[in-house]
């Protein structure tokens, strides 16, 4: 049997003329009492694998690190948190590449793909709850680009999104069930937040000059990459509210010193139409 070894972030301090302690992944000092077990063959165990035959006392604290969430017994097989997720990419180039790099770092099967494509999953052919379409613009939104999209978590399919409006790029949250925020929904969000609807809304809608920019550098293609990747883990993890705070939670990039500021977002809930005039009691 593979022996335990000390968890991701955990290790033991020998603290001179003191206690050894543990510390955690968090940052906690724990006191350790290793009672009758040889501290240096408890260390050689927990950090290389390697236990002497019959040392019981040193089994025995080894497991109770292992009880207590301290020491895992690793899996070979075990991939990247990401294993068995798929990454469908599509967008500007300067945005995707590093995030299909980070991606298939963490484990996932990364594919470029068009809209058509994105078009089909929006319409249930081929949707697949282990299946995330990430969308990358280093330009506004153009008027109704998303609005297929928006209906990807209906159908089991994660959507999540990014894109630029001057020099701020905007990371949008992960959408990955029924009833979590859509970029419609972000849209909503913004004007109510801002004194200047009718301005931004024309600027949406391409009333504007050209856009010259500023484009991420290389620098902030990475954090905005590194900043969707941290999403997509949040997605992966299993259960059935896997990743809520990524999915309310809305970042602004300012890619002239790569400050990031975040802003939590909820979705907007269905109303019904107002009457028309004159009907109803008065």
């Amino acid at each position: 049997m593979t022996s335990s070894r000390l968890a991701p972030g955990a290790g033991i301090v020998t603290v001179p003329g003191g206690r050894p302690a543990v510390r955690t992944a968090e940052g906690e000092f724990l006191h350790l009492d290793t009672g009758t077990a040889d501290l240096a063959a408890l260390t050689r165990r927990l950090v290389t694998g390697e236990a002497a035959p019959g040392d019981a006392e040193v089994a025995r604290v080894a497991a109770a690190f292992e009880r207590e969430g301290y020491a895992v017994r690793p899996d070979p097989e075990e991939g990247g948190p990401l294993t068995g997720r798929t990454v469908l990419l599509l967008g500007d180039a300067r945005l995707t590449t590093p995030l299909a790099r980070f991606a298939a770092a963490e484990g996932a099967r990364t594919r470029h793909v068009t809209p058509d494509h994105v078009a089909r999953l929006a319409n249930g052919e081929g949707a697949e709850a282990s299946t995330v379409v990430v969308w990358c613009l280093d330009e506004p939104v153009p008027p109704g680009l998303w609005d297929a999209a928006d209906r990807l978590p209906a159908h089991g399919t994660a959507w999540l999104r990014c894109h630029r409006e001057g020099a701020h790029l905007w990371t949008e949250p992960l959408a990955a069930a029924p009833g979590d925020v859509t970029s419609a929904h972000v849209r909503l969000r913004r004007l109510a937040a801002t004194s200047a609807h009718r301005q931004l809304t024309a600027y949406w809608a391409g009333h504007r000059t050209p856009d010259n920019g500023p484009h991420p550098g290389e620098a902030a293609a990475a954090l905005v990459a590194a900043l969707l990747t941290a999403d997509l883990l949040a997605w992966a993890v299993p259960g059935p509210d896997s990743g809520l705070p990524a999915r309310r939670r809305l970042r602004r990039v300012d890619l002239r010193d790569l400050t990031v500021t975040e802003h939590p977002v909820l979705p907007v809930p269905p109303v019904a139409p107002l009457p028309g005039r004159g009907s109803g009691p008065a």
